[in-house]
């Protein structure tokens, strides 16, 4: 039925439209009406918006006029009924009318909607035609535009011989498909061709053609066109059209069943509602192609496993490079559009074991933890060695240094490196113990000698406590490992020729240094222990005497203990400076018995796994067995590491295997072997490394198997044949084995 756009002239004050009045809606937008009448139309439909009016007048029939019989007016054709919801609330029957903002907002809204132009516009021939056209390797696309705005479009799926075409015939088809669309409109008048494909542009100086090339060019040349050269960031449009056939024809080919995920968008959480708004027409920047979803020339991809296998091959496919999340999600983003993509894919790299791997680094992670300072002289003590120095003329090679951690007190001994631990306790007790006493603790590292069974069962007796710092993290013992540094550039200074007599030259260098002020103190550490310093080569001279020598007995106990408060103090305060400098950029992570980590290899602590820059910069995932302390953890190594198992919290790095690390599509080692069969079967040996944790469950198990079989000695019946015998066999060397590795 022909509905006249005179019955949206609602208001009795507004003046009559012209004679274009009876032109029907339908013709307005299909194009089936001169553009001087279309322009009359829109221009006199605008004055009827324009002109002032009353909240009084959009009352009963005014307003129902406007919205009544909207099945078939202009509403109906851009799709908006629903935007004027809000004005049909008001008229509706027993509702009192009343005027607020969504009404304004609703009404403002469907006016934009009635006085503005369709989308495409209507060609006018007094002005120029440009024609954008493009080809990829299944499809070629087209537009046809005046001024940079949309007059027609045309897309075509190459079938048959033109999907062999080269590239140049590919985009020279695609051109002559444009042209005979649109002869009509590019006959009577020169037009612009504009391409991507810069060969085309020489055209006219072809002079060897080949009949397809010379049956295409006679059409050509029947039109009087300009060619123009457009890169294809340029050529969006035409682009886009030749391109959504090529990511279509590709996912078909190489997915099976790919063509079922259209029936997936319907139910789809993410894109329901969307797919059927976008049944006929465009919904915002969706709409449907072939049955597909697209968001701006990008496929919509609904709640599937297809998210995950796309993710996966932009990360690690056949030509990517494992990059980061950055670059793979600007690779799907590409071709690829669904909802929280960016998590998603940071999710999925997150449990590739190929980039844990490759890109294994130490992390920021665990807060600096000082120890606790020490309240009396000689009591908490640190220990280290300095190794590879030249042979003196009495065979040492090595320093045996021993700091006080509340005086900061020193004392370096010249020893042998191969000294053993009965020779260092005998080193100990001659030079610290006979001046200072008994330790209470005695923080080191994790040399043999400190490890050794007669080091550990001797202070064992003793009552002194050991302290070891984490392997290959020198910051738990930092103090030690200072004075280290400050020796070395000591006898760096002193020494000028002859290295050899750097052990001549420690008495000097231990007087120097404990005779210097602590940084941390503030007081020197001779001052610390005795309550003075004592003369050196500048107090010889005839100057007074500092009253601190006529002080009497209790005036120097106090003095002493005035000078160990403001050194606690000072230590303290040193230590909160230093923590707060120390932690910027560093965050706390805590890890629990039983998570998985990924372990970063250090140079010094796996140079069997780090002779060569290729090789892996990490391993794993391995379980922590017991949390040490918030910077140190114990994991179930692998017994062919021969090392300790405890690291520190900054090569550890947490490892999400979900319910199965057999399950990690990225895991590409191991079986799906019954991990329950050592639990129903004792003798049953398990395939793969055995760790230290195993093996301990493997000797409990034979232990208790061993016991069994006694059990049945004594009574003379034996449960065992050669098949036991020799599962019991292959149990005992498997378990030497780790503990030999």
């Amino acid at each position: 039925m022909v509905q006249p756009i005179a019955v949206l002239c609602f208001f009795k004050s507004f003046t009559s439209l012209p004679s274009c009045s009876i032109v029907n809606l339908e013709e307005i937008t299909t194009g089936k009406v001169s553009p001087d009448s279309r322009n009359a139309y829109l221009s006199s439909l605008g004055s009827c918006f324009n002109s002032s009016f009353g909240i009084s007048m959009l009352e009963g029939r005014g307003l129902s006029s406007l919205l009544g019989n909207s099945s078939s007016t202009y509403l109906h054709n851009l799709k908006i009924i629903n935007l004027a919801s809000p004005l049909t609330e008001v008229i509706k029957k027993n509702v009192p009318f009343k005027w607020g903002k969504e009404q304004e907002k609703a009404f403002n809204l469907i006016k934009e909607k009635l006085t503005n132009a369709p989308l495409l516009v209507l060609p006018n021939f007094a002005k120029t035609f440009e024609i954008e056209c493009d080809a990829s390797g299944i499809g070629i696309g087209a537009v046809l535009m005046q001024e940079g705005r949309p007059v027609a479009y045309f897309s075509e799926k190459l079938s048959g011989a033109a999907l062999n075409y080269p590239t140049y015939d590919k985009e020279m088809y695609a051109l002559v498909r444009a042209l005979e669309n649109w002869q009509h409109y590019l006959w009577p008048k020169e037009f612009v061709i504009h391409t991507d494909h810069e060969s085309l542009k020489h055209l006219k100086g072809q002079q060897r053609l080949n009949r397809r090339h010379a049956k295409w060019v006679e059409f050509i040349e029947t039109f009087p066109y300009v060619i123009r050269y457009k890169q294809g960031k340029e050529n969006v449009v035409a682009d886009a059209l030749s391109r959504r056939y090529a990511l279509l024809s590709i996912l078909d080919t190489k997915l099976l069943g790919f063509e079922y995920i259209k029936d997936l968008y319907a139910p789809d959480s993410d894109f329901g509602e969307v797919f059927n708004a976008c049944e006929k027409v465009a919904f915002g920047k969706f709409y449907r192609h072939d049955g597909f979803l697209f968001r701006e020339n990008k496929l919509c991809v609904p709640m599937c496993s297809l998210r995950e296998l796309f993710v996966r091959e932009a990360h690690g496919g056949g030509l990517m490079g494992h990059f980061g999340v950055a670059k793979t999600l600007g690779i799907l983003h590409d071709h690829f559009f669904w909802p929280h993509m960016k998590r998603d894919v940071e999710r999925i790299c997150e449990k590739c074991i190929t980039c844990k791997q490759a890109k294994s680094k130490l992390k920021p992670h665990g807060l600096y933890t000082p120890l606790p300072i020490p309240s009396e002289l000689w009591t908490d003590i640190s220990m280290d060695f300095i190794l590879g120095l030249p042979r003196t003329k009495r065979g040492r090679d090595s320093v045996f240094v021993v700091v006080d951690r509340f005086s900061k007190m020193a004392h370096f001994i010249a020893c042998h490196k191969t000294n053993d631990a009965s020779h260092i306790a005998d080193l100990f007790f001659k030079e610290i113990v006979r001046l200072h006493g008994m330790p209470r603790t005695i923080v080191s590292d994790w040399d043999a000698k400190f490890l050794s069974y007669f080091w550990k069962t001797l202070w064992g007796k003793l009552g002194s406590k050991l302290l070891f710092s984490t392997t290959c993290h020198p910051q738990t013992d930092g103090q030690t490992e200072a004075v280290n540094r400050t020796l070395s550039s000591l006898l760096r200074a002193i020494i000028k020729k002859n290295l050899k007599t750097w052990e001549d030259c420690l008495p000097h260098v231990e007087f120097a240094y404990n005779r210097s002020i602590h940084s941390a103190t503030n007081f020197s550490p001779f001052e610390m222990v005795y309550g003075f310093n004592p003369l050196s080569p500048l107090d010889l001279t005839s100057l007074p005497l500092s009253e601190r020598v006529n002080l009497d007995g209790k005036k120097k106990a106090e003095f002493i203990k005035m000078i160990h408060e403001k050194a606690r103090l000072n230590i303290e305060r040193r230590t909160k400076q230093y923590v707060q400098q120390a932690n910027k950029g560093r965050k706390k992570i805590v890890f629990e018995p039983g998570d998985w980590v990924w372990l970063h290899s250090r140079n010094d602590r796996f140079p069997e796994k780090r002779h060569s820059k290729l090789l892996p910069q990490g391993d794993g995932p391995f379980q922590i067995v017991e949390r040490i302390n918030d910077n140190a953890y114990k994991l179930d190594l692998l017994g062919e590491y021969n090392i300790s198992a405890t690291f520190n919290v900054s090569d550890l790095s947490l490892f999400d295997v979900g319910d199965d690390s057999r399950s990690n599509p990225f895991e590409e080692r191991g079986n799906d072997e019954n991990q329950q069969a050592l639990l129903k079967d004792p003798l049953h040996v398990p395939v793969g490394p055995i760790t230290r944790a195993r093996s301990k469950k493997i000797k409990e198990a034979l232990n208790g198997l061993i016991q069994d079989i006694w059990a049945d000695s004594t009574t003379g019946h034996s449960k065992l044949g050669p098949k036991e015998d020799e599962g019991v066999i292959n149990l005992i060397q498997a378990t030497d084995g780790a503990d030999h590795a």
